[in-house]
């Protein structure tokens, strides 16, 4: 069930607002910075907007809204409606629908858009890796690489393996999977971060011999890497999508923090 959202907050008639679309930890690290900068002064409202896919999130600090805008116009509307003066896209590095949709909305509002984005990983010596421009691509190549696949995509990556027969897939993601699935297919429940220990046990104890997962980067799932690297074993890597043309991206929360500055929401 979708957690409620909070009593809408009244918004000072001088203050100022700043929409974080969320979900991911960087999201919910800004919006702790965000938190501890103002300290309790009014003149800054912060919400932070997740989409609600996942059935028990972790809620950043600050004012939350759980659910979708109604695509594009919707997310303008929310935007006038609620005197947005600038939004951050903390999404997930895949989350194209909705980093297109904030792109046409802040363009059709005139709220300034900035994309926070973690940089993508990048391979050392010994790594194994075959990079593809999307999960049908990671589908097609599969099964020249292995035979038993740990599969870290999202629960909703992997419709796109179910077609996939004699291959054994060890499917890792937060809430259980929804057909199509594969028919040979164990599911595990679990979230980052993930610990190197804990990855070498994953590859070792389900026999894997090939992994697929998408350049989300970070530091919170990074250690799968370095176990197949350990292992020699293959990674399959699915290339992140490009942002819309002409938004700003700022590669860390302290960068963010210097930008709003910049732009007279917060004082450093």
């Amino acid at each position: 069930m979708t957690p409620p959202a909070p009593p809408h907050p009244v918004t000072p008639p001088d203050g100022r607002h700043l929409l974080i679309l969320g979900g991911t930890t960087e999201a919910r690290a800004l919006a702790a910075a965000l938190a501890t900068t103002l300290d309790g002064r009014p003149g800054l409202r912060v919400t932070s907007s997740l989409a609600g896919r996942v059935a028990r999130p972790r809620l950043p600090a600050g004012e939350v809204r759980i659910g979708g805008f109604g695509g594009t116009d919707g997310l303008a509307d929310w935007l006038r409606a609620e005197r947005v003066d600038a939004v951050v896209d903390a999404t997930h590095p895949f989350a194209a629908v909705m980093s297109g949709n904030a792109a046409a909305a802040a363009a059709a509002t005139g709220v300034p858009l900035l994309a926070l984005r973690r940089p993508g990983w990048t391979a050392v010596p010994g790594d194994d890796w075959h990079r593809v421009p999307s999960l049908d691509a990671a589908a097609a190549l599969l099964p020249a690489l292995g035979r038993r696949v740990l599969l870290t995509s999202g629960r909703q990556g992997i419709a796109a393996f179910a077609h996939l027969d004699g291959l054994h897939f060890v499917a890792r993601s937060v809430d259980p999977p929804e057909p199509p699935l594969p028919a040979a297919l164990d599911v595990l429940l679990d979230r980052g971060p993930f610990t190197l220990d804990g990855e070498r046990a994953v590859l070792r104890e389900h026999r894997i011999d090939v992994v697929v997962t998408k350049d989300s980067g970070g530091a919170a799932t990074a250690p799968k890497l370095t176990a197949a690297r350990e292992l020699g074993l293959p990674v399959v890597l699915v290339d992140r999508p490009p942002l819309p043309a002409g938004v700003p991206v700022a590669a860390s929360v302290p960068e963010v923090l210097e930008r709003l500055a910049a732009q007279g929401l917060i004082s450093r």
